[in-house]
């Protein structure tokens, strides 16, 4: 039997890689998807090997990652209940899709994988498994009592790693969980289960790894400009980069400025509310840059129908359902919606803050003589207002004469 384990080499991975050789009599393969990580990735496969796999692979993701996933999301301004910007979300499909490649080139028969029975990265690789590869078995000890017996809790995990020789980040001084990838990093669990618990303090703050904190922030702001071209950034400041490019560039800056920190309490799939913290320092400016871009660029109406679209969207990427059919059909709406928005925008980065000073397009559907208020001739007439509003009050009017309209008192409520 060969089980391939998507691993990452943190804690839960780390005592994986044993217990399911010694599980299931298998052999053990080990995928790690690199997506930004970077030196997390360090010793990985001599990590994995010292730990009982056969073998190992670290597949380079990076780029199809920000081509693929995180800006086909960012066309759509997606974000999980108004604050969350889909960090880990959006990296389980794309190491869904890997981890059966690897699978099939490895002939192997199962897969299996580390996310928490609670969590909602169990739904997202097993939603991803199921619409690519449905005749693949899937192992998830999390799920097992006997595993949970044996590991109840990080501490567990911990001990069995230092006995083990195991070297692994999470210890007793800092016990969260943490997930990066390029375009963020999510910290959970732990001492985080408090929602009262306050990771900002002198005290705490080291636990950030991609962003200053904005009271450290410099005290002089930087502008930055960023060129998009239907709906996806091409170039920061002039420079022509790649999606993984501009993601990079973004985070750096973004990072020294203190920007892209959330602390939530968020509504898991499964059921529950979690509390998380995160940084998703790049993909805040390249979100809120490509935002007014399409303000400049965009039909008011279809504006307005893509935006009630985005909770549905951000919700099915949150869920796990990034290969399903309704996905599918918004993408090619929201990607439709995109054609026309090119242009520039220009913004101002100050302790934790974006400002937006600037905004540009060769397509632009902003007319500075229909919007000056300086008695400029253009094609709006003031006087076809007249009948415009009289129109739209024609139902106000009758429902007043026919049914009283709203009392004064209602008013005053």
């Amino acid at each position: 039997m060969k089980i391939v384990l998507a691993y990452s080499g943190g804690l839960d991975t780390s005592v994986l890689v044993k217990w399911l050789k010694e599980e299931y009599s298998a052999e053990i393969v080990t995928f790690a998807a690199d997506v930004g990580q970077q030196e997390e990735l360090d010793g990985l496969e001599e990590k994995a090997k010292a730990t009982g796999a056969v073998a190992h692979y670290t597949l380079d993701l990076v780029e199809e990652f920000a081509s693929d996933f995180i800006y086909p999301m960012m066309r759509a301004n997606a974000i999980y209940e108004g604050q969350y910007y889909l960090g880990t979300s959006i990296a389980r499909p794309l190491i869904s899709k890997h981890h059966i490649e690897i699978a099939r080139q490895e002939g192997a028969t199962h897969v299996a994988h580390g996310a928490t029975g609670k969590g909602n990265d169990q739904c997202r690789f097993e939603l991803g498994y199921a619409a690519l590869a449905p005749d693949l078995e899937i192992i998830s000890p999390w799920r097992m009592d006997k595993f949970r017996k044996a590991f109840p809790g990080r501490k567990e995990m911990i001990d069995w790693c230092r006995e083990q020789g195991v070297n692994v980040e999470a210890s007793a001084s800092k016990p969260y969980s943490m997930d990066r990838n390029l375009l963020h990093i999510s910290y959970e669990a732990g001492i985080l289960e408090d929602p009262w618990f306050d990771p900002t303090t002198p005290e705490n703050k080291a636990m950030f790894k991609l962003t200053t904190s904005p009271e450290d922030a410099p005290d002089q702001a930087e502008y930055v400009e960023l060129d998009f071209e239907k709906g996806d950034c091409v170039a920061v400041n002039g420079e022509a980069l790649s999606p993984a490019g501009v993601m990079l560039k973004l985070n750096a800056l973004a990072g020294k400025h203190g920007i892209g920190r959330i602390d939530i309490v968020e509504n898991r799939f499964v059921g529950m509310k979690s509390r998380g913290v995160y940084e998703t320092p790049g993909g805040t400016i390249l979100l809120h840059g490509h935002k007014q871009v399409e303000s400049l660029t965009m039909d008011r109406d279809l504006e307005h129908l893509r935006d009630g679209l985005i909770p549905k969207y951000a919700e099915l990427v949150y869920n796990g359902f990034w290969y399903a059919p309704e996905r599918e059909a918004l993408q090619a709406f929201i990607d439709e919606s995109q054609k026309s928005v090119t242009g520039t925008v220009r913004l101002k980065l100050y302790k934790g803050n974006i400002i937006t000073v600037g905004r540009k397009s060769p397509v632009s559907l902003y007319d500075e003589n229909i919007a000056s208020m300086e008695g400029v001739k253009s094609d709006y007439n003031p006087d076809d207002a007249s009948g415009f509003i009289h129109l739209q009050g024609l139902r106000l009017r009758a429902r007043a004469k026919a049914q009283g309209g709203p009392r004064l008192g209602d008013l005053r409520k």
